[in-house]
């Protein structure tokens, strides 16, 4: 871009409101992949203060077939907000208002740029519970939306889709659209607001959300479950769900990546000797229900060959829990390759794992895994660590093969490339095998309507 493009997106957001110089730059060329390959330098950042003036950059870009990148937290894990082809990326610091909570009407409105943890907080001061919990809150509400996130919670409330009532979007034309509102049901045309949750920054830029909440739970319980095999953990979720239990979340975690995040730090997991465990976290109305439940679910393990059942007994064992697996992520960063985020039916969970470690033997990649058991979410994550936990010289040449091979199992046990992170640039390759040559022609044609000049994150999903 030149100097007189950048002067025109000063005379919109102010000088203060355009980042061009490159050593800044760097910050918004890459998301959380590991990876440095598919960073990319844009040639601008710009911060809106309104929908208005995102208008007004977007007609500027469209009109110069300029490129536009939305960038939220930058928390993505598969490129999603990397500028492929340069040119703006727009960023939402100055658009990170909670407009109104409605407590009457159970909703809130915030802008795109605010984040999570802030939206937590609004909410919960006022006493209610806002589930969707993707994992990082320095995620803002407008990537959460444009990637449909999801989380642990998902198995009892569903993705943020379940929670989005109205959208405020604008297209790439720079027309301003509101869709939904403060309402439930609406069978008023074409549902145009869930063909922009997920489309990540594709189709256009949201800028202001309607969001639901719920009423707080008053009493919640958390629970380890270890087990001599995966298969025996797994094998447990169904029993759960068909004692008509519905837990907040399942999650599913191997012995190899709970040890490496003992040792990040340098604390103990409360079970020992367990292949695998379950972490079952309960939610309900009173105490005397919560124990019911934790009753229940403890006499369904043990007769699933559980080992044991840990109980947290106070919120700060239940605290520390939740804070470990949060940080496995972490404890695996240093040397990880890629987070698969690899969605398949909860019968087929325990298989696809055990093929996943078949791989990695077979491969000599070290392939630590965990996930939601509840809903079928399965995180393998491709390290660049041979199984001695040493870096493997060849690993380039392995990882593709890996990828390649687990996304095969993937497909052939009716599962799908994404459950929460999205696709970006790092999954596109699989769209074609995984949907067929019809929905991606179909994908294409609606881009194509709503960006005839491909200027909004190009070269993402299709």
């Amino acid at each position: 871009m030149d100097k007189n493009i950048i002067q025109k997106l000063a005379a919109i957001v102010g000088e203060k409101g355009v980042i061009s110089a490159k050593d800044l730059l760097e910050n918004y060329s890459h998301d959380e992949f590991p990876l440095p390959e598919i960073w990319k330098l844009p040639d601008a950042a710009v911060k809106p203060r309104n929908a208005e003036e995102v208008s007004e950059i977007l007609k500027l870009a469209n009109k110069e077939k300029i490129p536009v990148t939305p960038r939220g937290g930058g928390t993505g894990l598969c490129g999603g907000c990397v500028p492929q082809n340069g040119g703006i990326v727009l960023l939402f610091d100055n658009m990170n208002k909670v407009l109104e909570v409605d407590p009457d009407n159970f909703m809130v409105t915030a802008q795109a740029g605010v984040m999570l943890r802030d939206l937590y907080a609004q909410i919960e001061k006022e006493g209610f519970f806002f589930p969707p919990h993707p994992g990082d809150e320095t995620a803002m509400v407008g990537g959460v939306i444009a990637t449909n996130a999801g989380g642990a919670r998902a198995v009892k409330y569903g993705t943020i889709r379940n929670f989005v009532r109205g959208i405020e979007v604008v297209l790439p034309g720079g027309d301003i659209i509101n869709l939904g509102g403060k309402f439930i049901k609406n069978s008023t045309g074409f549902n145009l607001l869930q063909l922009f949750i997920g489309s990540e920054g594709t189709l256009g830029v949201i800028t202001k959300a309607v969001i639901s909440f719920l009423a707080a739970p008053k009493e919640t319980a958390t629970l380890v479950v270890p087990y001599d095999t995966i298969q025996d953990a797994i094998g447990t979720v169904p029993a759960i769900m068909k004692g008509k239990i519905v837990p907040l979340a399942i999650e599913f975690i191997e012995e190899d990546a709970i040890a490496i995040t003992e040792k990040h730090l340098s604390k103990k997991w409360p079970v020992r000797d367990a292949k695998a465990c379950l972490v079952i976290i309960l939610d309900a109305a009173s105490r005397e229900e919560v124990d019911r439940l934790t009753q229940a679910i403890a006499d369904i393990a043990l007769k699933n060959k559980a080992k044991d059942v840990f109980i947290a007994d106070t919120k700060t064992r239940e605290k520390e829990i939740l804070d470990f697996r949060s940080s496995m992520y972490e404890a695996l960063k240093p040397n990880l390759i890629e987070t698969l985020d690899i969605a398949v039916p909860v019968s087929e969970i325990a298989a696809h794992v055990e093929a996943v470690h078949r791989i990695e033997k077979e491969q000599g990649l070290w392939i630590p895994t965990y996930g939601h058991a509840g809903d079928g979410n399965v995180h393998a994550h491709i390290m660049k660590l041979g199984l001695d936990q040493k870096i493997k010289k060849d690993w380039q040449k392995i990882y593709p093969v890996v990828r390649k091979l687990i996304h095969e199992d993937a497909k052939k046990r009716g599962g799908m490339i994404s459950g929460e992170h999205g696709i970006g640039l790092i999954k596109r390759e699989y769209m074609l095998d995984f949907l067929g040559p019809k929905q991606i022609e179909i994908m294409r044609s609606i881009k194509s309507i709503l960006d005839p000049n491909n200027i909004l994150n190009p070269g993402k999903i299709v």
